[in-house]
C-alpha cells in the first residue's frame, strides 16, 4: 500500500503539518552506496600506492586526481538532494541538527586522527568538513526559487576562476578555497567550488524527486541481498565512510609486511628528480633522461635504491654515486 506521504510527494504538494514528511527512496540510498564503494575502491588504491604496494601511488596522478573530483562530487550532489528530501516541506530541526552532529563530530574525529597519523599533511577542511557546512548553507536554497539556486551553485563553482586577492592566501582562509595556495592535506574540499554543486543538487531535488516519487524506480524497494546491503549502506554512510579506512589501510599494511614493497616502487618519482637535478645542473634534456632510467635500473639490480627513508652506510653511498657518475658517461658517449 502506498502510504499517504508518498502521495502528496509524488504529486508535488505540500502535505498538512501532521503529514509534512517526505519518503525516504530506496534508490537514493544505492546511489549514496555506489558512491560509498567508489571511494573506497580509490581509498584502496590510495593505500597500496602509501605503503609502497604498487609501483606508483596512483592515486596522486591525474588521473587518480579526476577520479577524487568525480567521486566527491557525486556525495555532494546527493547531499543537495537529501536537504531536499528531509527538509523540502519545512526544517526539521531535531533531525536536522542530529545529523549536523553527527557528521561535524565524524569531521573532528578524522582532523585528529591524521593530526597524529600524517601531521604534515592531516586533514583540516575535508569531505566530511564541506558536508557539515553545506549543509547548513544550503538550506536556505532549499526554500528559495530552484532558478536562485541555480544561479548561486553556477557563481560558487566559477569563484575560484575569477575571484584572486593575496589576503585569501592566509591559512584561516583556506577552508574557502579562494586562495593561491593548495594546503598540503590528504583531502581538501573547500566551499569555493564544491558548494556550488550541493546547490545543483538541490536543484535536482526540487525538480527530479516529484517525478522520481511517480516512477518505477522510485518505488522500487529492495528484494535481494545485495540490494538490501546496498540500502543498508546508503542509510549508515557516515558510520562506513568513518569505519573502511583505517580498515583498509590496516589491511593494506599487513600486506605490505607479508609481501614486501613492489621492486619498483618509487622509481618513477626517482627518474623524474634525477632529471630535474640533472638539467639544472647543466645536462643536457635526453642525456639525462637516459642516465636516470640507467642509475635507477643499476641501483635496483644492485640492491640500493631507497624509497623509504633507509639511509645509505658510506659504502653504499659511495657506490651509488659510482653508478650514477657511470651511467651518466654513457649516456653522454651514447649521444650523437
Amino acid at each position: 500500500m502506498v502510504s499517504t506521504e508518498r502521495l502528496w510527494f509524488e504529486r508535488g504538494m505540500t502535505p498538512p503539518p501532521s503529514t509534512a514528511t517526505r519518503p525516504r527512496l530506496a534508490v537514493i540510498d544505492v546511489a549514496r552506496a555506489v558512491a560509498l564503494l567508489a571511494m573506497a575502491c580509490f581509498h584502496t588504491l590510495w593505500d597500496f600506492g602509501n605503503v609502497r604496494l604498487t609501483a606508483e601511488n596512483y592515486a596522486g596522478t591525474p588521473a587518480g586526481h579526476i577520479a577524487a573530483q568525480i567521486i566527491a562530487g557525486s556525495f555532494l550532489l546527493l547531499v543537495g538532494v537529501g536537504l531536499v528530501l528531509m527538509n523540502g516541506n519545512g526544517v526539521k530541526r531535531g533531525p536536522t541538527l542530529r545529523r549536523l552532529a553527527r557528521i561535524a563530530g565524524g569531521a573532528l574525529l578524522v582532523t585528529v586522527a591524521t593530526r597524529i597519523v600524517f601531521p604534515e599533511a592531516y586533514v583540516f577542511f575535508g569531505i566530511l568538513h564541506c558536508i557539515a557546512v553545506a549543509s547548513v548553507l544550503g538550506l536556505p536554497f532549499v526554500f528559495l526559487p530552484w532558478p536562485v539556486t541555480l544561479a548561486a551553485g553556477t557563481a560558487v563553482l566559477a569563484a575560484p576562476h575569477l575571484v584572486h586577492a593575496d589576503w585569501l592566501d592566509q591559512p584561516a582562509l583556506w577552508f574557502l578555497g579562494l586562495g593561491r595556495i593548495m594546503p598540503r592535506t590528504n583531502d581538501y574540499v573547500p566551499i569555493f567550488p564544491w558548494f556550488g554543486l550541493v546547490c545543483l543538487g538541490i536543484v535536482i531535488g526540487r525538480l527530479g524527486l516529484p517525478a522520481l516519487a511517480r516512477s518505477r524506480l522510485g518505488a522500487w524497494e529492495p528484494r535481494s541481498r545485495l540490494g538490501r546491503a546496498a540500502t543498508f549502506a546508503g542509510r549508515h554512510s557516515l558510520a562506513i565512510y568513518l569505519i573502511h579506512q583505517p580498515a583498509l589501510f590496516g589491511l593494506a599494511f599487513l600486506l605490505a609486511q607479508v609481501i614486501g614493497p613492489n621492486p619498483k616502487a618509487g622509481l618513477k618519482a626517482f627518474r623524474a628528480d634525477y632529471l630535474a637535478l640533472c638539467t639544472r645542473g647543466g645536462g643536457e634534456t635526453a642525456t639525462c633522461r637516459i642516465a636516470a632510467r640507467c642509475t635507477s635500473e643499476a641501483l635496483v639490480r644492485e640492491d640500493l635504491f631507497r624509497d623509504d627513508g633507509r639511509p645509505f652506510t658510506v659504502e653504499e653511498r659511495t657506490r651509488a654515486q659510482s653508478l650514477s657518475q657511470g651511467c651518466f658517461t654513457a649516456a653522454e658517449g651514447a649521444r650523437p
